[in-house]
């Protein structure tokens, strides 16, 4: 669309300073305990750089990926899902097997009726990484396809796919794994609080603000593209984990239909 930036200004909202361990909810975020600190940064259009964004150097790339898939809101079409996600990152990780998480994560941009009608579908508006270290060591022992080998590398996979057709009005934005350092990273408790039931918790990661820190995102994405990105790698030798946040596109045409998108996580597995 002419008359629209590569680059989107944003006030990307990271975590300040707290004296308590920061908390937060998949639905009610009224009981949130995180103190946010936006800091203006310039969220840079990927497609422009050359060479392309690779996941074993900045954490995170662009995939072309055909899903058969008809209807992404339609949970009868899971397994057949999981299946071509499975078969895209055993193609881009090239690792020995992988186990992927048997249900996708539907989000939508806060102008769409759907956003917040359902389990966790608000779109992320705070910097974050899905897992720490402790709990994604945990989830790839559980979810080992082949428990009766040796793991020497895991490395787990955030794919995100948006169904709704461009441009998007909230697109995801990720952070070059190479800008983040070690104290960027701060604990905290995400916490799964499903309408009657038992409320479920685990160990993440909110990020604290760095000038140094590289931002982007693929600007129009469509149904066919994916943005396959780190959560977490055994092997710290390689881009870790990319931090990541919705931002808003105000370059954006005013009837842009709200962004609508899956997330599919795997974790990828290397045998001794």
């Amino acid at each position: 669309m002419s008359g629209r930036s590569d680059t989107i200004e944003a006030a990307v909202p990271y975590a300040g300073p707290m004296s308590v361990r920061p908390r937060f909810h998949a639905n009610d975020h009224s009981r949130d305990v995180l103190t946010i600190e936006p800091l203006v940064a310039r969220v840079v259009n990927a497609r422009g750089i050359d060479p392309a964004p690779a996941l074993e150097r900045e954490g995170f790339e662009l995939a072309r990926h055909r899903s058969a898939i008809a209807d992404f809101r339609d949970p009868a079409e899971g397994e057949r899902h999981i299946g071509e996600i499975r078969e895209l990152l055993l193609e881009v990780s090239g690792a020995d097997a992988v186990a992927v998480t048997p249900r996708g994560v539907l989000r939508f941009s806060e102008r769409s009726p759907d956003s917040g009608r359902l389990d966790n579908s608000r779109p992320a508006r705070f910097v974050h990484v899905d897992v720490s270290d402790a709990t994604a060591a945990i989830f790839a022992a559980q979810a080992n396809p082949q428990p009766e080998r040796h793991i020497r590398r895991f490395c787990q996979y955030n794919v995100w796919r948006a169904f709704s057709p461009p441009p998007q009005d909230a697109p995801l934005a990720v952070c070059d794994a190479r800008s983040v350092e070690p104290a960027d990273l701060v604990l905290a408790d995400a916490v799964f609080d499903v309408r009657d039931a038992p409320e479920w918790t685990f160990e993440a990661l909110v990020v604290r603000g760095n000038p140094r820190h590289r931002w982007y995102y693929f600007r129009d994405m469509d149904r066919d593209e994916v943005l396959v990105f780190k959560t977490n790698d055994s092997d710290r030798s390689r881009s870790h984990c990319v931090p990541h946040v919705a931002v808003d596109d105000t370059g954006c045409p005013p009837r842009t239909p709200p962004r609508a998108s899956i997330e599919m996580r795997g974790t990828a597995y290397w045998y001794a």
